[in-house]
């Protein structure tokens, strides 16, 4: 398949294969055999760290990798950051207090030039609104260290890349301003505001946007050579602004700023597999893993991803999840009870065909 044929040019120069996992195994040794995918990467010297979390009904797998201590290391979630954004929204939705056909332009007055008045916040949160990916100044703002106040304002005034709702265009931009109304409703910051009102809810007590209480030392450093290009693609100009830097893991983007273990991801996930109300009502839980994009058949429920296929090989088409471009996949299969959560150090344009897509095609068909 291309996403596992991508990198092969960037792979053969580390010396490595593109094609770690190609040895068939019997179900009671898939999770071994996934593990050994990972590992042989660490003994490689390509991979510093990672963690592995698998859970089939009441069955857990779990294992660290390298320089991860144990399976509660904390590892920097990247865009796996969104669904939890979203997962706030909804929260204010159950309430009452905002509905997803409403405009942004009620909760961000000044969104009101030409055709952002008629962007809604499913737009927002189903990546059609037109807003982009990035800001055209996106490494000038990290450059000078600027508050998330300064990345609201520039995308108040950025122009839109199509006309609302005609279009899918993933976008981190859609995401920062689904999480400001939260916190102009909230009146409260949506770190906060999540910690309160999601992660304590569901147990996770090591996941945080922005480090929180934790430090800077005792959370998982990213392997910066291969980042991705918004995140400075690795360049030593970059040092202060990057993944690594205390300016980005402090800031607490809601679009990809959030920190967390596998567990905790696979609590969040698994809560949607199986809601009991304790952070969403059973009905918007189920709601944000179906498809909400209509006519334009992309494949995003509200928050997740929904292309079955980009998961494990073996997924149902029921399957939901997220990546992050720092190394992470996660995923669950409602019709398997099955969820993956795969947390690496290494940016997912390495990592993805050499360990995430391997792995989770391992765990996908021996569930």
């Amino acid at each position: 398949m291309t996403r596992r044929r991508c990198l092969n040019t960037l792979l053969t120069g580390l010396g490595v294969s593109a094609h770690p996992a190609t040895v068939a195994a019997a179900p009671k040794d898939v999770m071994e055999t996934a593990a050994n995918v990972i590992q042989k990467q660490v003994d490689a010297k390509l991979l510093e760290a990672a963690v592995l979390h698998v859970q089939q009904g009441g069955e857990v797998f779990q294992r660290s990798f390298g320089g991860a201590a144990n399976t509660e290391a904390i590892f920097l979630l990247a865009s796996i950051t969104k669904t939890m954004t979203a997962a706030g929204v909804m929260v204010l939705t159950d309430r009452g207090e905002v509905k997803l056909s409403d405009p942004v332009v009620k909760f961000i007055p000044e969104f009101s030039e030409g055709a952002r008045k008629e962007i809604t916040i499913r737009q927002l949160l189903t990546h059609t609104s037109g807003l982009p990916d990035q800001l055209p100044e996106n490494d000038a703002l990290r450059a000078r260290h600027a508050p998330l106040e300064d990345f609201v304002r520039a995308v108040v005034r950025t122009p839109l890349l199509f006309q609302p709702g005609s279009r899918y265009h993933y976008q981190s931009m859609g995401i920062l301003l689904a999480a400001e109304i939260v916190q102009r409703v909230a009146q409260i910051p949506l770190a906060s505001f999540l910690e309160k009102n999601v992660f304590t809810p569901l147990s996770m007590h090591r996941t945080a946007f922005g480090l929180g209480r934790f430090k800077l030392e005792e959370v998982v450093l990213n392997q910066t050579e291969h980042a991705a290009p918004e995140s400075g693609a690795g360049a030593a100009s970059a040092k202060d602004w990057d993944w690594n830097s205390a300016y980005w893991r402090n800031l607490g983007a809601p679009w990809g700023g959030g920190h967390g273990t596998a567990g905790d991801v696979a609590a969040f996930l698994r809560s949607f597999m199986h809601p009991q109300g304790r952070a969403l009502r059973e009905a918007t839980a189920r709601m944000m893993i179906e498809d909400q994009t209509g006519s334009l058949k992309a494949g995003r429920g509200i928050g997740f991803d929904l292309r079955h296929e980009t998961f494990g090989k073996s997924c149902s088409a029921k399957a939901f999840g997220h990546s992050g471009s720092t190394g992470n996949l996660a995923w669950a299969d409602p019709e398997k009870d099955l969820s993956c959560v795969i947390l690496t150090s290494l940016p997912g344009r390495v990592s993805s065909p050499l360990i995430l897509h391997p792995v989770s095609d391992l765990v996908s068909a021996g569930a």
